[in-house]
């Protein structure tokens, strides 16, 4: 039973809430550089390469890259600054998304 509840408290420590902001880009350009990819503006490059590339919305802060749970709501924000909030895994970087709302 110890054994159990000790995974179970350590499983739990990996996801909490939380508000992150940064800008939605795409898996394939992580890190918001769009450049080499010449399709056009940063936005237009997102959408390109989720929309034709099969790339992910991902949320990058500066140093981290969040893969998002929604991939619908980001493709409205794409290079644009967010703030996006819900429960991020900590292993995985992954953002179970509650809510995307423009960066203030």
């Amino acid at each position: 039973m110890k054994k159990v509840l000790a995974l179970v408290l350590i499983a739990a420590g990996t996801t909490f809430a939380a508000s992150v902001t940064g800008v939605i880009t795409d898996s394939s350009c992580a890190k918001g550089d769009h450049k080499a990819m010449n399709m056009g503006n940063d936005a237009e490059c997102t959408k390109a390469c989720v929309n034709v590339h099969g790339a992910e919305y991902v949320l990058w802060d500066g140093k981290t890259t969040y893969t998002l749970s929604d991939q619908k709501t980001p493709e409205q924000f794409a290079a644009k600054r967010v703030t996006v909030t819900g429960s991020i895994d900590q292993k995985t970087n992954a953002i179970k998304v509650d809510s995307i709302v423009a960066a203030k």
